[in-house]
């Protein structure tokens, strides 16, 4: 089941691998999360120190007047990788120069799992290009 999912990343970025990996998260951002209060719209994934770290993703709090008094909801989050995935990601991102990006927050089974991708950015003419295939597959349905 798809909670949330990051349209601008699949615009601006052409996404050649996609992985899944877990989040460390409190217990209100967990509640939030399923009730689909999050936005991964601007966010990004960086690796520091041999880990994978989730930044500028929005989790408001579950109950506002509840929340802790130092509760940040753009805080940097630990994503869950093993040490092999993130070896390979962190060489993949210096070499080539592709950046890692979250695509969809989901549930698997009691989990909260989330998609990041390992895109290229795009250029200007690529988007438009993209824009008139979109246009013209809407053509397409309407006439059917």
């Amino acid at each position: 089941m798809s909670l949330a999912e990051n349209k601008r990343a699949y615009f601006d970025y052409e996404i050649l691998e996609k992985y899944e990996v877990g989040i460390e998260l409190s217990g209100q951002e967990v509640k939030s999360i399923k009730t689909g209060r999050i936005n991964l719209s601007g966010s990004h994934v960086i690796i520091q120190n041999n880990q994978a770290w989730l930044l500028n993703a929005d989790i408001p709090p579950y109950q506002p007047k509840n929340a802790p008094a130092n509760y940040d909801p753009k805080r940097t989050r630990r994503l869950l990788l093993h040490k092999s995935e993130i070896a390979g990601l962190t060489g993949k991102t210096k070499e080539k120069g592709l950046t890692l990006l979250p695509l969809k927050v989901y549930i698997k089974g009691q989990k909260i799992k989330i998609e990041i991708g390992l895109g290229k950015s795009r250029k200007k003419a690529d988007k438009r290009e993209a824009i008139r295939k979109r246009e013209i597959e809407k053509e397409i349905r309407r006439t059917k």
